[in-house]
């Protein structure tokens, strides 16, 4: 069996007789549906957050459930970012019904991420990873309950059984969204993850570090290495998916879920990206001001489709993209182009430049860092069971 790997890859994996059941996977892309649904995955309860003044306009016309409609782009540290190459799409409704095939890694260089759906519902699980990429084969038993952390634990098994990994580490930020609106999210070191709403940072993560610029990460470490260790001091740094932190989260229509590795939240705030994610939401008419505060458009449904934002739209914001395309895709392609351009800009002053110039201030680090990055938008769509 296909199994998913914690080092810079994670892939997706659905439960079917107690055995864990994994999707053909590469580094850096996932194109397949799980072969069997999740059917005894079921998430914890609901947590509330503080919300903002504005709300979600919800509809009752019948029984309803959340869809996650996905999109991811990418870029390599020292590549140019190419909109119409580096990025992927996630259809649901496509997905749980046909095989796609594999048509080879993307540019994303030490970057990975996975979609998938669960079964035949529309129920995913998502998320990114920074480390060594790679794939193997794989098997793995699963007791009962499987959450977020567990599907990074059986990642991250998978991985150090396999005798042709000798070293390797990687940060991971996962999430397993269901219908009903509830995701849980592990995120361990600093990937990680926002949720939007309504014009609002509704949530984000905080990373995850021993110390500057040091994150958790799984990792694996050759035994030469703590032999060297013991002998003359010091000890690697080893973190477990025991170690993850995990959240539980309401899912609202209108939400915006962004999952993204260092490269992004190293060069831009959350401020920043809900700027970028708001100017398009708005331009498209996915976030309204009403009478009584923001509330989600009602053609979010059709913007989220295959394409369901017109060639002419995406010209007047300015994304060059050669075919008709997604909302989701549009707003992965945007925070990876900010992204990108805030990473190569020696001028501009993101998040780890303001870190090394309060730890470091002697060491005049100004500008930018460069990275891989990888990103990926979940937009939340509320949907009738006649829609589904």
């Amino acid at each position: 069996m296909h199994h998913f790997k914690a080092l810079g890859l994670l892939g997706c994996s659905s439960l079917a007789n107690g055995s864990l059941i994994t999707c053909r996977i590469a580094p850096g892309l996932q194109y397949q549906q799980c072969p069997a649904p999740w059917a005894d995955a079921r998430l914890p309860s609901r947590s509330s957050f503080n919300t903002s003044s504005t709300r979600t306009s919800h509809t009752s016309a019948g029984p309803s459930s959340i869809t996650y409609r996905i999109g991811a782009a990418f870029s390599a540290k020292g590549r140019k970012f190419n909109a119409k190459r580096d990025l992927f799409s996630f259809d649901p409704g496509r997905q749980s019904s046909e095989k796609l095939p594999f048509t080879g890694r993307p540019a994303s260089g030490q970057d990975a991420f996975f979609v998938s759906s669960l079964g035949n519902t529309s129920n995913v699980a998502f998320g990114v990873a920074d480390g060594v990429g790679g794939w193997i084969d794989s098997g793995a038993h699963v007791e009962g309950r499987l959450g977020a952390r567990e599907l990074l634990e059986q990642g991250y098994k998978g991985i150090v059984a396999d005798e042709d990994v000798e070293a390797g580490g990687s940060t991971a930020c996962v999430a397993i969204g269901d219908a009903s609106g509830n995701l849980e999210v592990a995120n361990l070191g600093d990937s990680g993850f926002i949720q939007l709403r309504l014009k609002a940072v509704h949530h984000y993560s905080n990373p995850q570090t021993h110390a500057f610029n040091t994150p958790y990460q799984l990792s694996i470490v050759p035994p030469k290495i703590l032999v060297r260790s013991r002998i003359f001091g010091g000890m690697p740094l080893r973190d477990y998916p025991r170690d993850a932190s995990v959240t539980s989260h309401e899912v609202r229509h209108g939400d915006v879920l962004i999952f993204a590795t260092d490269g992004v939240w190293d060069n831009l705030s959350s401020s920043e990206v809900l700027r970028v994610v708001d100017r398009h939401m708005t331009h498209l008419a996915a976030w309204k001001n009403g009478k009584n505060g923001t509330v989600v458009g009602k053609h979010l449904d059709a913007l989220t489709k295959a394409g369901g934002i017109p060639l002419q739209k995406e010209n007047l914001l300015q994304i060059p993209l050669e075919k008709e395309n997604s909302l989701q895709q549009l707003l992965a392609v945007a925070i990876t182009r900010e992204a990108k351009a805030a990473s190569e800009n020696p001028q501009r002053d993101g998040p780890f430049a303001r870190e090394v110039q309060k730890y470091y201030p002697h060491d005049e680090f100004r500008g930018g860092k460069v990275d891989d990055i990888c990103v990926i938008v979940a937009v939340a769509v509320q949907t009738h069971d006649t829609e589904r």
